[in-house]
């Protein structure tokens, strides 16, 4: 299972935990499609997605499979001098992660940050 992949199971858990702890919290119900089966089935189609990305770009790949090991602070900053240089990626990601971020726009989480391995 790729780095990215992982990133986004954990992105799920802290956002099924953000959601029922808020969901507690207030006093009314959550908006309509905001369940975590909801997120679930959202971050399945973008996991799915990411990885038939990955395996057709086969450089992406190569370069956020290369992150491993490396401390978080250096990850970023080779993630984000990556996408400086690669705009098309860095649109391509964007659009492939659109229905995770709108789903937390939607559902009032907060925004998550670009994946970095």
């Amino acid at each position: 299972m790729s780095v990215l992949v992982r990133s986004a199971g954990a992105m799920v858990i802290a956002g099924a935990a953000l959601l029922f702890n808020s969901a507690l919290a207030a006093s009314q119900p959550p908006p309509p499609n905001c369940s975590i089966g909801d997120q679930a089935g959202i971050l399945s189609g973008v996991s799915a997605s990411l990885s038939a990305y990955m395996f057709t770009h086969p450089d992406v790949n190569g370069f956020f499979s290369g992150l491993r090991g490396l401390p978080p602070d250096e990850r970023r900053a080779k993630v984000d001098a990556y996408l400086d240089a690669n705009p098309t990626v860095e649109a391509d990601l964007s659009g492939i992660r659109a229905p995770m971020t709108d789903f937390r726009n939607r559902c009032g989480l907060p925004p998550a940050g670009m994946p970095d391995a």
